[in-house]
């Protein structure tokens, strides 16, 4: 082996000694940029002027003298002090390796580093000051964070500092190591790091008595040393990992076999992993990775709730976790987890995802112009990508906090190829609620107790067959909520959203290109009941059972030209259950019936496909592409859709990219948000349908951000929007004869009130429906807006994104028109904002990483008011007068309303992390609306007749603290 030889640079610069006399005493000095792996605290050290070894002192305000051991700071005069300076000394070597590749044409020489030491004496950063051959050079670079100091200190305290710091590299001398038997292997093993056990490459292990003889591992972290016989002090470093020292008994004729362990300086570090994603192609892609789906605060560490925080996204309300993607309705956007689509993506509203967080490897968001391959939306596409099988071992991970618990294991069977893994989560929230609710209400009145549930499963079975792989996925998920009775005298009334899916895939290489055929099941259910003990009671169960069959196809045709392609049939059946338990007129015990009414079947069937052109040596990439979708409903209803689709992108250069991109789409009549047998029972209805165009620009690395900025126009050219939202209906009443519904602003004070007329600001105005068939609910309307993404991507101890949006979304509706004294005098249709309308939405998401492993994020979130239009709050009122000339709150017009208040919270998440030898534990505090701010969503509108008028807003605020721990295998 080549002898190599480190040494410290001989003499210790001026800048250097002046860079950390002036980072400790003179922080006016200017700043240098550091690299962003910089770690906390180092971003500050100032530069000093350049000088000679040779050229004396540099002539600044703080001078430095030469002395015997090194150098001395310089008073001002004969009766100043001067600060003690220590200079850093070498603690711990790495030695580098000469690479193997350069034995055959040995080159010799010298490369020079400049190392960043931290206050701990451990190298923070490494930059090449001299090169020497490319693979020498690397090899230095990987040693060097390997070095460990004592930390250079002024007056004794530690300060980082800036030092030279050179690898001598020496040719080895081939025919005489050729011609040397080498000695017998006395020690082999494995190299890791604690906590996730993975293998370390590039460790380098160094003997006491042997130090000449330096072991690196190799990829799979293994090595194998030639220790002499006798008790060895083994050195083991890494770079990221804290350095080991490990007493070792080495015989003669015997190979000890060991395992060693490195902790790491940063538990789950900010890594930034290249990954083999597909080339970026879409006018608007955020795609999110790791950290960025799992240590978000208000989160609750789900990775699709980090969708509310991107460009482009309105909400229902603080917390809910369904998106309003561009001012389109909830439901208009498609979730989906590898292809197969999601139902009910979230539970309760506001708790996790269905989907166990480590399946999850990343998450695509599409909030405008989504490819081909996503069809029957008219809005955003959400997609979820599952963890590639890993087949080196048993992982898993187990996690409980104040809501649910989580489990999930993946183990491989690599003498057949099969890997398998499963997940779940279970809530035990209504134990806790029950506990509560029991403790605080009196003795006997505790009939019936509040019920929050839910759970969800995955399983994933995948199998290699041939060239080809075999995948076998099942996942579903179950909400309940409502009150169930705890004796005789208590009412059950619950209601559940549950969901089922297993999907059978194959992916097979074909001519050139990739096959995959696959097969879905599902099943949706809606089900609402109340029932007592006594008088029995009522259940329904709405079901819809899918069947999907899809085939996609990709390949490359030349260096230009790619094809992705694919085909789908879902066919759906919708049944309703009617149960029921009553007791007889005669009376006895509670009977019970059985109805099943089979509502519709369906079938949905589509084709699309999409060419990738990127001429060679050109900036552009255009992708055209097309969908065409039959929706069929027995007894006659069919519509076909058919949707062009095209985007561009032109590179101005490296970093600056422009990018554009129309659409045509189509969906079926829609709810709030997706419920069973809709989509096919209201295709009597129509489609909806949108056209969708965007532009924007994108420039990366702008100082270490990326940057991108788009613009886009949805006419919405017909919707179906079956919700409350729609038109407002002439009421039937005269002037002269106050109506008696409850909440018209014209009644008298109900008795008791002390005069007093209270509108609740939630509660719907009752419009009576007359005996005709359901009247169409198409409608138009247009959405616009600009959204800024400024993203720090993972890498360094820290990470975050700034998300801007101005946005406004309308909707055609007709409404009637009041007097100064609310009284109709007809009706006007027009272009007004919908419901769920925010002008402004942004947030700042920022977590940075500790030294000690210590995990800080906050998240700073802000909106604009909705319109108070009386859609899912209160309806705007003015001060009016009656008949008899008394102050009255007198209904404003449609095209008037104002808007709820604007609404401000702040999120945070803190966690420690440990690792173990073969574990890592977590434990996190997240909290969604730390601020407890409180969000307006409607107003109370109190007083009349003498009373006087007062405007009261109403909202409860939103607080999830959950506090919890993890453990990883």
């Amino acid at each position: 082996m080549a002898n190599e030889q480190r040494r410290l640079n001989a003499e210790w610069r001026s800048r250097t000694a002046l860079a950390l006399v002036l980072a400790g005493l003179l922080p006016l000095a200017a700043a240098r940029a550091q690299a962003p792996t910089t770690p906390p605290g180092l971003q500050n050290i100032p530069d000093a002027p350049l000088a000679s070894p040779d050229a004396g002192l540099v002539p600044t305000e703080v001078d430095l003298q030469r002395a015997e051991d090194g150098f001395a700071l310089q008073g001002a005069g004969d009766g100043g002090t001067q600060p003690g300076f220590e200079a850093p000394t070498l603690v711990v070597d790495a030695p580098a390796r000469y690479p193997e590749a350069l034995a055959a044409q040995p080159v010799a020489g010298t490369v020079r580093l400049e190392l960043l030491v931290d206050e701990q004496g451990e190298v923070a950063e490494v930059r090449l000051v001299q090169g020497l051959h490319p693979l020498l050079d690397e090899a230095a670079l990987h040693a060097a964070p390997g070095l460990r100091f004592s930390p250079a200190k002024v007056d004794g305290a530690p300060m980082p500092v800036r030092l030279n710091f050179e690898y001598r590299f020496e040719a080895p001398q081939q025919v005489a190591e050729a011609e040397k038997p080498l000695p017998p292997v006395t020690l082999r093993g494995l190299i890791r790091a604690k906590g996730n056990r993975k293998p370390l490459v590039g460790a380098v292990l160094v003997s006491d008595a042997a130090r000449e003889m330096p072991v690196e591992t190799g990829p799979d972290g293994r090595f194998e040393a030639r220790l002499p016989p006798g008790t060895q002090t083994v050195r083991v470093n890494a770079p990221g990992h804290k350095p080991g020292v490990f007493l070792e008994e080495v015989r003669k004729g015997e190979a000890l076999e060991v395992v060693y362990g490195l902790e790491p300086l940063v538990v789950n570090p900010y890594e930034t992993v290249v990954r083999g994603d597909r080339e970026r192609t879409e006018v608007s892609r955020v795609t999110l990775h790791d950290a960025e789906l799992r240590e978000i605060p208000g989160t609750m560490g789900d990775p699709f709730r980090v969708m509310m925080l991107m460009p482009g996204v309105g909400s229902m309300l603080s917390g809910i976790s369904y998106p309003v993607v561009r001012g389109s309705q909830p439901a208009a956007t498609g979730y989906f987890l590898d292809g197969i689509r999601v139902p009910i993506l979230f539970h309760l509203f506001l708790g996790p995802a269905v989907i166990h967080p480590d399946f999850i490897d990343s998450i695509d968001f599409f909030p405008g112009n989504p490819s081909p391959q996503y069809g029957r939306l008219t809005g955003g596409a959400v997609e979820g990508r599952l963890t590639r099988p890993r087949d080196d071992r048993l992982h898993g991970s187990a996690y409980a906090d104040l809501i649910n618990a989580g489990l999930f294991l993946e183990y491989p069977f690599q003498s057949t190829g099969t890997n398998v893994s499963v997940a779940g989560r279970v809530s035990y929230t209504p134990w806790l609620i029950a506990l509560a609710a029991n403790a605080l209400q009196p003795p006997g009145a505790n009939d019936s107790k509040l019920v929050l549930d839910f759970y969800d499963y995955q399983a994933r079975i995948e199998q290699e067959v041939g060239p080809g792989r075999l995948r076998l996925f099942a996942f579903g998920s179950s909400d309940t909520f409502g009150t169930q009775a705890t004796s005789d005298n208590g009412t059950t009334a619950l209601q559940s959203v549950l969901f089922h899916r297993v999907d059978l895939r194959y992916r097979h290489p074909v001519g050139g290109g990739e096959l995959e055929g696959g097969v879905t099941w599902g099943l949706d259910r809606f089900a609402l009941g109340a029932e007592t003990a006594r008088e029995g009671g009522t259940r329904i169960d709405i079901d819809q059972n899918d069947l999907t069959a899809r085939l996609g196809y990709q390949r490359k045709f030349g260096e230009s030209l790619s094809l992705r392609s694919g085909l789908d049939v879902d066919h759906k059946r919708a049944l309703i259950t009617l149960e029921q338990r009553f007791r007889p007129p005669t009376g006895g015990p509670l009977e019970e019936t059985r109805l099943e009414l089979p509502v519709a079947i369906a079938t949905f069937s589509g084709v699309w496909a999409e060419l990738l052109w990127e001429p060679k040596d050109s900036p552009w990439s255009v992708v055209p592409g097309f969908r065409v979708d039959n929706y069929h409903l027995a007894g006659g209803i069919n519509h076909v859709a058919v949707e062009p689709r095209i985007t561009a992108r032109r590179k101005l250069g490296e970093q600056l990219t422009l990018k554009g991109g129309v659409g045509l789409y189509h969906q079926p009549p829609t709810t709030l948000i997706s419920l069973p047998i809709i989509d096919i029972a209201a295709l009597g209805q129509g489609l909806q349908q949108a056209l969708q165009v965007s532009a924007g620009v994108e420039y990366k690395n702008l100082w270490g951000f990326d940057v991108s900025l788009d613009g886009y126009v949805n006419p919405m050219l017909r919707t179906v929007e079956l919700t409350p939202f729609g038109n407002e209906e002439l009421p039937i009443e005269t002037p002269d004869q106050p109506g008696d519904g409850v909440g018209d602003p014209r009644d008298p004070p109900p008795p008791g009130t002390g005069g007093r007329r209270v509108v609740r600001g939630m509660a719907q105005e009752q419009i009576p429906l007359p005996d005709i068939d359901i009247p169409d609910m198409s409608s138009r309307g247009l959405s616009y807006g600009l959204e800024l993404l400024i993203r720090r991507p993972l890498g360094g101890n820290w990470f975050g994104w700034l998300s801007y949006s101005l946005q406004r979304s309308t909707r055609l509706v007709r409404f009637t028109r009041f007097n100064d004294q609310d009284v109709p005098v007809g009706q006007d249709e027009a272009d007004l904002p919908y419901v769920f309308d925010q002008t402004h939405v942004a947030n700042l998401v920022l977590s940075y990483k500790f030294a000690n492993n210590v995990t800080l994020g906050g998240v700073l979130h802000f909106n604009t008011g909705r319109p108070e239009s009386g859609n899912l709050t209160s309806r705007t009122m003015v001060e009016g007068r009656d008949p008899l000339g008394q102050s009255r709150w007198v209904r404003v017009d449609m095209d008037k309303v104002e808007r709820l208040p604007p609404f401000f919270r702040f999120d945070v998440r803190v966690s420690k992390a440990w690792a173990y030898d073969t574990f890592t534990l977590e434990a996190y505090l997240d909290m969604l609306n730390v601020t407890i701010s409180q969000e307006v969503v409607s107003f109370d509108y109190i007083g009349g007749l003498g009373v006087p008028l007062e405007r009261r807003p109403s909202g409860v605020p939103i607080v999830l603290p959950i506090l919890g721990l993890k453990g990883r295998y």
